[in-house]
């Protein structure tokens, strides 16, 4: 049970730490949206496509610096890879719903341009979150598997009581 609520725990922690950087990110996202909407006369959804990838950079300086610096480092090249595929499919996405609200339905209004960029984000916030923790970002077994030897011999050690050293027998010389 407490391992399996350490486990849980850590979940929590990082989900909270995901959290604040996707936080952060949202408002890069949603400041950079609604900036180059009110500054040029590029479509919603190219101003979307444009927030979306400044947030992504963003965003992979605040996982691989705060939300998973504890993970593996060694793969960089694959990890960058597989965060810029993942955040693509995040991007299609977000983008996506932002242009099936407008297009599609004619949702077109600014607050309207902004609830839908904001679901979209929410949908594919949530498969981020699946993929760069399975995929991109993983844990590094080794580390874990020490921890758990560690809390098992320290468990064992404190349950086991020490053995007493046997008496000498008669006519044994001690020492």
């Amino acid at each position: 049970m407490a391992h399996g609520s350490s486990g849980l725990r850590r979940v929590v922690h990082e989900l909270a730490k995901f959290g604040a950087v996707g936080g952060a990110g949202l408002l890069v996202n949603l400041g950079v949206f609604n900036l180059v909407r009110h500054l040029t006369d590029l479509p919603v959804v190219r101003a979307s496509v444009i927030a979306t990838v400044v947030s992504i950079v963003f965003n992979y300086v605040g996982f691989r610096y705060f939300t998973y610096r504890d993970r593996d480092k060694s793969g960089r090249t694959k990890e960058l890879t597989l965060f810029l595929l993942f955040s693509a499919v995040g991007l299609v996405i977000e983008n996506g719903l932002l242009f099936a609200a407008t297009y599609g339905f004619g949702w077109d209004s600014p607050l309207q341009n902004n609830v839908f960029k904001f679901v979209g984000i929410g949908v594919a916030t949530l498969f981020r979150f699946w993929s760069y923790r399975t995929w991109v970002f993983r844990a590094l077994p080794a580390k874990e598997a020490v921890a758990d030897a560690e809390s098992f011999l320290a468990a064992a050690g404190r349950s086991r009581e020490p053995e007493p050293e046997p008496e000498p027998r008669a006519g044994q010389r001690v020492g």
